[in-house]
């Protein structure tokens, strides 16, 4: 509990039976997602780029979509705004 307060995030108590019960605010989790400066440094950990669930590459011509992307939406929803012609991948690359 320590450790949380250090860091910076509210915690709230409840007094339930003798014992202190303890929430995290929901924004907790979404803090332990990383967001990446640029693709270049998004594609040192994630090869291929990162997707959301269900989504599919966007091509033209004869060029094959990239199939090997990391599906994590909320990685994803976190680093949305590389991802350039809106397919549900950012940073795909072969």
């Amino acid at each position: 509990m320590i450790d949380a307060l250090a860091r910076g995030v509210a915690l709230t108590g409840l007094l339930v039976g003798g014992s202190l019960a303890l929430a995290l605010p929901a924004d907790a989790a979404a803090a332990t997602v990383p967001t990446y400066q640029n693709c270049t440094a998004l594609n040192q950990k994630y090869k291929h780029g990162v997707g959301r669930k269900g989504a599919r590459d966007k091509v033209r011509g004869s060029t094959k979509p990239v199939t090997t992307f990391t599906v994590n939406t909320a990685l994803y929803n976190a680093n949305k705004r590389m991802d350039r012609d809106k397919d549900g991948v950012a940073c795909e690359k072969r």
